[in-house]
C-alpha cells in the first residue's frame, strides 16, 4: 500500500518526507520554533483526508456520469488532546441537491474517512 520516510537533522524542525515518488517538506510555524517552510504536522493530515475526500467524491460522480464541475473541502481542526474534532464542509457546484446530498454521505465513507474514524494501530520498532 502506501510507504514513506521521514528525516530531520540539525535545521530545528524542518523534516524532508518521501513519499512514494515525492518529495515534502514539513516544518513548524516560528511560533513552535520552526521556519514554516513547509505544512506543520496537522496540516498534512488534514491534507491527506482532503485529497482522499475530493478524489472519492470525483470518482463517484465520474462513474455516476454526474456533471459535477468541482468540489472543495474545507478542513478545520479544533480541540485539544484526546478531544480533537475535524470540521468538513463541502462546496460542490454542478450537481442538483439529491447528487449534493449523495456526495455527502459518500464523504462519510471515504478511505481516509474511516481510517481516522475507526483509528488505526501503529506499530514502531526500533532498529
Amino acid at each position: 500500500m502506501a510507504h514513506g520516510t521521514a528525516r530531520i537533522g540539525k535545521d530545528r524542525y524542518r523534516t524532508e518526507i518521501d513519499v512514494g515518488p515525492h518529495h515534502l517538506v514539513a516544518d513548524e510555524p516560528p511560533a513552535l520554533g520552526g521556519q514554516a517552510v513547509g505544512p506543520a504536522p496537522y496540516d498534512l493530515l488534514l491534507a491527506g483526508l482532503g485529497a482522499c475526500t475530493a478524489i472519492t467524491l470525483r470518482m463517484y460522480a465520474d462513474r455516476k456520469g454526474w456533471p459535477l464541475e468541482s468540489v472543495e473541502v474545507g478542513l478545520r481542526l479544533t480541540g485539544g488532546a484526546g478531544a480533537m474534532t475535524i470540521d468538513r464542509t463541502l462546496t460542490i457546484a454542478g450537481l442538483d441537491e439529491d447528487q449534493r446530498a449523495r456526495l455527502a454521505d459518500i464523504a462519510e465513507r471515504t478511505p481516509v474517512t474511516l481510517t481516522l474514524k475507526n483509528g488505526l494501530p501503529i506499530a514502531t520498532r526500533l532498529i
